[in-house]
């Protein structure tokens, strides 16, 4: 199986984490009625925020599993609590930034330092997938308004996503592509 029910379970709570930690710094575009009688807490902006921070890190996520089973591994998307609840808890106490990191593919099974560094770069190639998209579009395409801002925010995330993702910093995948890398050389 691909996908289990266990990891659907997981992705759909880290998408509705995702959407209300970014729903106050991603809004949909407002009409004058929604600044009239906008008050309290927006479904339109968590709804807004889902569509445009989850698909990055999910498919952030589902790139490492799917190159991982491709090499013949075993790869399990998990929930990590501490991340996803350190990003929730940030976001209730209005903190000026957001930090957090809600989950990892856990990869069991031999590797070599080729489907390490495949396996590790495939997450960030994807946000780097999404920035390339939204650039072409927003400089090519022919958008809305809404259109283009929900491409603009995605391409802004996709590229904080990917250059975060790329430090090499234990435990990122940055710190993995590069030590994969070395080994690969040296």
């Amino acid at each position: 199986m691909l996908i289990t029910p266990l990891e659907i379970l997981y992705f759909i709570i880290l998408i509705v984490a995702v959407g209300f930690m970014f729903k106050d710094l991603v809004r949909r575009p407002r009409t004058e009625l929604d600044t009239v009688y906008h008050t309290g807490f927006s479904w339109h902006d968590l709804k807004f925020a889902m569509l445009v921070a989850a698909p990055g890190i999910v498919l952030h996520e589902l790139g490492h599993k799917f190159v991982a089973l491709a090499f013949g591994l075993s790869a399990f998307f998990e929930i990590w609590p501490f991340g996803l609840g350190l990003g929730i808890i940030l976001k209730l106490v209005n903190s000026p930034f957001i930090l957090f990191a809600p989950g990892y593919v856990s990869i069991s099974g031999v590797t070599t330092p080729l489907s390490s560094f495949l396996i590790s770069f495939a997450g960030p190639l994807m946000n780097l997938l999404f920035f390339g998209i939204g650039w072409y579009l927003l400089e090519y395409g022919r958008l809305s308004r809404s259109q283009a801002l929900f491409w603009y925010v995605t391409k802004q995330i996709n590229l904080f996503l990917f250059i975060f993702n790329m430090l090499p910093i234990p435990p990122l995948d940055g710190f993995k592509v590069f030590a994969s890398l070395f080994q690969i050389l040296f």
